[in-house]
């Protein structure tokens, strides 16, 4: 564990691929690929699938994509005690305890929460108590991502949207038509995720005490807001 401490630096650079694109997105994404290559194979074979799909000249087309995947009628969430606990509030003492670890090794979070994958990721790298490490990628970390990956089963998106065409009446379309395209997320994750296979030697169903059904969440989520303006 003690060199694996003094190389976790790359989780900063993965962080990047989960930023909403800017003009420069496809570089930063070809830079972590090759930072990859050498060390972890089918990380990067699982980025080159995603740059493949992505739409590299079309900054609208990338953007949409990224909020369709992680925001506005989303297929998962970035924020990863959400995508564990849900609004149980395990996810609050997640979010403080984050909150003081992101101050104590000086990351900016941004205008996102102390959950946000990428701010997860930028304080795994600066992290150097290899208990705390361990416990992160082990119970936080690894389980949330490998849901999320989950939940870009063709299934559940059909669920999903299912569900935001029932409360909403309508349904955001994708900016493409090509089903690949518009899941081109995946890849990201399960790059992610081969990379902590290598470094921690995780396995992809992690059994963990409680966990938040995002589907769920969501279709709870849209009955409240019904029921609530009924009174209105």
């Amino acid at each position: 564990m003690t060199d694996l401490i003094k190389n976790i630096t790359h989780y900063a650079l993965l962080a990047d691929v989960f930023e909403y694109p800017t003009e420069d997105y496809p570089q930063r994404v070809h830079a972590v690929r090759e930072q990859l290559s050498a060390r972890w194979p089918k990380a990067a074979r699982a980025l080159t699938q995603f740059l493949e799909l992505l739409p590299e000249n079309d900054l609208a087309k990338m953007q949409e994509l990224f909020i369709r995947s992680f925001d506005v009628q989303a297929v998962t969430t970035l924020d990863i005690g959400y995508v564990l606990f849900g609004d149980d509030y395990k996810r609050g003492q997640l979010l403080s305890n984050l909150n003081r670890e992101h101050i104590a090794a000086r990351v900016d979070c941004g205008h996102e929460l102390a959950d946000h994958l990428p701010n997860v990721l930028k304080l795994l790298a600066k992290l150097v108590d290899a208990e705390l490490i361990d416990e992160l990628v082990r119970d936080i970390i690894a389980p949330a991502v490998n849901k999320m990956i989950d939940e870009f089963d063709d299934k559940r998106i059909q669920e999903k949207n299912e569900s935001y065409q029932k409360h909403y009446k309508t349904l955001i379309e994708t900016p493409v038509a090509n089903i690949e395209v518009a899941t081109l997320y995946k890849f990201t994750l399960k790059s992610l995720f081969e990379v902590l296979k290598t470094d921690f030697g995780v396995v992809e169903q992690i059994p963990i005490a409680v966990t938040s059904d995002f589907l769920r969440s969501v279709s709870n989520e849209n009955e409240i807001e019904e029921k609530a303006q009924s009174f209105y």
